[in-house]
């Protein structure tokens, strides 16, 4: 199968990539420079230039692809609703290529959506729809929306922390900011509960949803559904040599900044249909056993 893949050279990307080729098939990334290009290149992929605000590079890549993985997201929570906006767009646009051809669009999501309608404490499953007013709720409803127009359509909820060697994302910014303040922090007791899920994992759940995932099916990129958060500030802590602290809920904004809205989610996350539809089974280093690794702590 011909792929065309976005956010092909990012940390889950490459890993995406590479778990295409390895299956036999062909790879098209969307490439926005020069460096993504040669990323791309050097794996056996293709490049195809374009960006996310570019919807004429999206659609034209989709159409000559035999399916289509949308995992490039703009992370930029300062100007977050122009991100989510473009995000939309772009599954539109990606959309409208596939209309009729029943061929197999893979869009990503976020678990996290699922504690903004979920009672308190409740285990989220692929059951669970969202309000596409929630963050990123719009672009998955429109992926969603495409079985109905001949697309072979899913989404797959990511865990917060995708995790393994290279990870900048959420674990990554709470050891920056335990190394800036000295001290590793929880929110309160700290009992509240992050999924997690290990970037090889991923990968392998993003080809087989392209090979084989229902039209219109959530699925959820989930390997543990919710490691506490004392846990992996407890690990964070001693790696650091550096002491691990409760704070006040009211302090959370000030202690984590950008993360401070996250650092206190309770989002427990089960997938246990994804495993049962799709054979999926997580095979790699759950997350505390890939932070006592030690490599989160180099450099």
């Amino acid at each position: 199968m011909r792929v065309f893949v976005t956010g092909a050279s990012g940390f889950i990307g490459t890993a995406v990539v590479r778990e295409l080729l390895d299956a036999g098939h062909q790879v098209v990334g969307l490439a926005r420079s020069d460096q993504s290009a040669a990323t791309l290149t050097a794996v056996g992929a293709e490049a195809h230039r374009g960006d996310l605000a570019d919807p004429e590079s999206l659609r034209s890549g989709a159409a000559a692809a035999d399916g289509v993985i949308h995992l490039a997201f703009i992370h930029d929570f300062a100007n977050y609703g122009s991100a989510i906006e473009t995000d939309r767009r772009a599954v539109e646009a990606i959309g409208a290529a596939l209309e009729g051809t029943g061929k197999p669009f893979v869009g990503t999501s976020g678990t996290l959506m699922l504690s903004h309608g979920l009672p308190p404490g409740r285990i989220g499953t692929e059951d669970d729809a969202v309000d596409s007013g929630v963050p990123r709720g719009g672009a998955e409803n429109a992926a969603l929306a495409m079985a109905e127009r001949g697309v072979r359509s899913s989404v797959i909820r990511l865990a917060p922390t995708v995790h393994g060697p290279g990870d900048h994302g959420f674990v990554h910014a709470l050891i920056g900011i335990a190394r800036a303040k000295g001290v590793s922090a929880y929110v309160e007791d700290g009992a509240n509960r992050w999924p997690a899920v290990h970037r090889l994992d991923a990968a392998r759940l993003f080809r087989l949803a392209l090979e084989s995932a229902p039209a219109g099916s959530r699925l959820h990129g989930v390997g543990e559904e919710g490691v506490p958060f004392r846990e992996i500030a407890g690990v964070i802590g001693r790696h650091l040599n550096v002491p691990v602290v409760s704070i006040p809920r009211e302090e959370a904004a000030e202690h984590f900044s950008w993360l401070g809205s996250f650092a206190s989610t309770d989002g427990p996350t089960s997938s246990a249909l994804t495993r049962a539809r799709l054979g999926w089974q997580p095979e790699h280093p759950a997350l505390l056993p890939d932070l006592e690794e030690g490599h989160y702590f180099k450099g």
